[in-house]
């Protein structure tokens, strides 16, 4: 593709509308629609998590979880420390190192996961490794070996297209790291033996706390398996050799923010109101999708997935394809500048390892009309850009 010339440029229209909400950040992301700080009114400020008003929230927010993202009676679903990360960090620290391992990384959490692995636990293991936007073969790794992996990534926009390629007789486990695919995608239950995710995405919820999600396969490894080194008292989850089952009726290991956990509350309730997990999943497809046909209209711009079936509807990144500017930092960082500085859209800059460009979130609490109102802003914002590099 050839660019345009200025003098054969179109004429640069300023959009005469911004976003309502021009919060598209991959994270923390947009609170509800219908947030206010009134409904965080009943919040159990002051009290303890361990009375009883403080254990029956933290045992509510886990049960309404289960119901509303559909997880088996037998799985455990337990409020840890640090986010997703700490979640992630306590299921490796814990279960790994029984069997080798395959390590999986195609964005920079996942890579991460690779380095406490390899660097940190020093474990056996195998990685493979794609670039952004593609996607490992998962169904080329060994399954009777433990198994590592991002669902959705949140910095290179690329998802799991299903869970088909995982095998039911696996005889290694499978963690999985969901954080910005729980509440948005299909999560296969039967397939994964650790979930982890965080408040902080699909929800719009408060960060610093984590889920931690286990399947009975990741209990009995928990209870039946001692890691080499010594564990941190937050990644205890077992005493004696037995799961400490207080942890899954949320008696956390240390103290949540209480405020923290009515927030989450409100948004488990503002999920129901919209259809429950269908109507978040739908949420979110319409919102990628008024991207991905502002994309396939426009020869300069292209989601970084490198197939359709792999591109993910929550954290949507674009890169420019425009010879003279694609891969350009710079051209990327002013694009960004201009729609923050018209209150179009805030937070759009790709991740910091990832290539450059813009990166928009689209889960559930993100309006369409929203969306459709940054295209034409996005459209401005790159021409503005051209013309001001020209007249420079």
């Amino acid at each position: 593709m050839a660019t345009l010339e200025p003098a054969t440029r179109p004429a640069l229209t300023r959009p005469s509308a911004t976003p309502d909400n021009p919060h598209f950040s991959s994270g923390p992301c947009a609170k509800p629609p219908t947030f206010s700080l009134e409904t965080l009114s009943d919040a159990a400020l002051g009290r303890s998590h361990r009375a009883a008003i403080g254990k029956s929230k933290l045992a509510q927010a886990i049960d309404e979880t289960r119901d509303l993202l559909g997880v088996p009676d037998d799985y455990r679903i337990g409020i840890v420390p640090a986010s997703d990360t700490g979640a992630y960090e306590m299921a490796m620290w814990t279960m790994l190192g029984e069997r080798p391992c395959e390590m999986v990384a195609w964005e920079s959490f996942g890579a991460g996961w690779v380095t406490d692995a390899v660097k940190q636990l020093k474990l056996d293991a195998r990685v493979h490794e794609a670039e952004y936007g593609q996607i490992v073969d998962m169904a080329a790794l060994d399954y009777d070996r433990d198994v590592c992996f991002t669902w959705n990534g949140t910095t290179s926009g690329v998802k799991m297209p299903h869970g088909d390629m995982i095998p039911a007789d696996r005889a290694g486990l499978t963690l999985c790291d969901a954080t910005s695919a729980a509440f948005a995608q299909d999560l296969p239950w039967d397939k994964l033996d650790v979930v982890t995710y965080s408040w902080q995405k699909v929800l719009g919820g408060e960060a610093a706390h984590g889920m931690l999600i286990l399947s009975p396969r990741a209990v009995e490894r928990l209870e039946s398996y001692t890691p080499a080194w010594p564990l941190p008292k937050i990644f205890r989850l077992t005493k004696g050799g037995k799961l400490i089952e207080g942890i899954f009726k949320g008696e956390t290991i240390n103290t949540p923010s209480m405020l923290c956990v009515e927030d989450y509350l409100q948004a488990l309730a503002w999920a129901r109101s919209v259809g429950g997990l269908e109507g978040l999943k739908d949420r979110a497809n319409r919102n990628a999708q008024v991207i991905w046909d502002f994309c396939a209209d426009r020869d300069w711009i292209a989601n970084l997935a490198a197939s359709d079936d792999i591109r993910s509807n929550t954290s949507v990144c674009l890169q420019f394809t425009d010879p003279a500017v694609a891969g350009d930092a710079a051209f990327a960082k002013a694009v960004q500048k201009r729609l923050e500085a018209e209150g179009a859209g805030l937070d759009l800059g790709s991740y910091r390892d990832a290539p450059p460009g813009l990166r928009i979130w689209c889960g559930a609490t993100v309006e369409t009309s929203d969306v459709e109102a940054l295209m034409p802003w996005i459209d401005w914002a790159y021409h503005a850009e051209l013309d001001a590099r020209d007249a420079a």
